[in-house]
């Protein structure tokens, strides 16, 4: 053995050693930390993890333009020249009496308010209202024999956002989120951008997770320095603090649920702590479009005050599927929104003036970017309007008949599927319900409607619930 005090050159460290030590010691804090997550992870299951599709998916993601009161697809996608010939007569016994809360079938025919023209190569017909988006005809696979179960606002809100008429369903974004998971652990697989001018119909349910664990919800978020509200620490809380409370009470919940097992909503609660704790650093960050290029801003609007609104949200879904969330869906419309009761054209114009050449930037900006090839965008409401008139210059919610279309994921644009009556007032040809409609969304996604499911109170349920759901094959 050798005495270390009698040879002193022993005992001095050199520079070399010395860093490498400290080097070395940084690696075990860094594989410390690794193995704690790890450990983590282990006790509670991830709920965001991405999960393999039932099958290859043409789309890894979706963009859904929600455009809430109803837009007139008479107005802006369905073209109709019996509308036309029989404008400001009365509906032709030959369609039947149709009954609403106001008996809009005993008022006359109203034409359409602008002229369709052909687009594109493919002269799939669009109106003048949308001549932005018309310029993508070539992209657009319209679905014009859509149709729902209710004529109310909040009822076909459900039913077009969760399936169902009644609110506690999940939503579609839920029910793709607890497919398929995210791609970005440090953001929700699903995300809402609200319109700031006020409620939806419905409320939040029509994002919510029903019965799916509450880390499937739609996550809301707002341009600016505070995307999501109370996510910040408080003043005075330090980075050290906030991570030492956040790992005591992670810490807690993850024994108490290895000692009471299976528990969803509390590894919810422990999987929506986690994911917030990772926002606080993500979501501030996604949100700046500053980085973004003068020519960005003005593809999507910034510059002009109609589109700003609009566009920077439609410019944030982009940044967030680029980064790996799952399904954002961007709402157009207040309280009201495209309900044109009223006045078709000062209701039209105005929303189509604010939603059109967004919609055409996020398109142009998707298909730059190599994105469009496996994104999914969906443009529609929760239902159409009525061709009578109401109130001489407007029209009435229609749920037998109206549009959506689809874009992206490979899908063969210029062209439509089914049809309405001659005059626009029923869903006549290779009908499309909201279930069907459904089901396609997922079959693009990779997933069989009839694969996904979740048991809730002795029930296996599932988006399309318990009826039958036709995939449109054609798309």
């Amino acid at each position: 053995m050798t005495n270390t005090a009698s040879n002193p050159s022993q005992t001095i460290l050199t520079r070399r050693q010395i860093l490498a030590s400290m080097g070395g010691g940084a690696g075990m804090l860094a594989l410390q930390a690794l193995l704690a997550e790890e450990t983590a992870d282990a006790a509670v299951p991830d709920l965001y993890a991405p999960k393999q599709p039932h099958f290859q998916p043409r789309a890894t993601r979706v963009i859904w333009l929600f455009m809430h009161g109803g837009p007139s697809h008479v107005d802006l996608f369905d073209p109709k020249p019996d509308l036309v010939k029989y404008a400001g007569q009365p509906l032709p016994d030959s369609f039947g009496s149709v009954m609403t809360r106001r008996n809009v079938a005993r008022n006359p025919l109203l034409g359409p308010i602008k002229p369709f023209r052909k687009r594109g190569e493919s002269g799939l017909e669009i109106s003048d209202f949308m001549p932005h988006t018309a310029r993508h005809a070539d992209r657009l696979c319209v679905i014009r024999s859509m149709h729902g179960d209710s004529v109310n606002h909040p009822q076909s809100v459900y039913q077009m956002n969760t399936g169902n008429i009644l609110m506690g369903h999940p939503s579609v974004g839920s029910w793709v989120a607890y497919g398929l998971g995210t791609e970005n652990r440090d953001m929700p697989a699903f995300v809402v951008l609200p319109d700031p001018g006020g409620g939806l119909k419905g409320g939040p349910p029509a994002w919510g997770s029903g019965y799916l664990p509450a880390s499937y919800q739609g996550v809301t978020m707002r341009p600016g320095e505070a995307p999501i509200l109370n996510l910040a620490p408080q003043p005075g809380i330090s980075a050290e603090k906030q991570r030492n409370a956040f790992s005591l009470l992670q810490g807690v919940n993850s024994e108490f649920l290895q000692r009471v097992g299976k528990d969803d909503e509390l590894q919810a609660r422990i999987a929506a702590y986690e994911l917030a704790f990772r926002m606080q650093a993500a979501a501030p960050s996604l949100v700046d479009i500053s980085q973004e290029t003068e020519a960005t801003h003005q593809l999507y609007g910034l510059d002009k005050k109609e589109t700003a609104e609009f566009g920077r949200r439609c410019l944030l879904a982009r940044r967030m599927v680029e980064r790996g969330v799952r399904f954002v869906q961007v709402h157009s419309g207040d309280t009201l929104g495209w309900d044109a009761h009223k006045d078709v054209l000062s209701n039209h114009s105005k929303y189509c003036g604010s939603t059109d050449l967004p919609v055409a930037g996020l398109l142009t900006d998707l298909e730059q970017r190599g994105l469009l090839d496996d994104t999914l965008v969906i443009w529609c409401g929760e239902f159409g309007r009525m061709p009578m008139s109401e109130q001489g210059k407007g029209r009435d919610h229609n749920p037998w008949g109206y549009c959506s279309w689809l874009a992206g994921a490979g899908i063969e644009g210029g062209r439509a599927l089914g049809a309405t009556d001659p005059i626009g007032l029923r869903a006549a040809e290779d009908r499309v319900h909201v279930r069907d409609f459904h089901a396609t969304i997922l079959h693009l996604m990779g997933v069989d409607h009839l694969d996904l499911s979740y048991f809730h109170n002795g029930l296996e349920e599932r988006l399309t619930g318990p009826q039958e759901a036709h995939i449109v094959e054609a798309v």
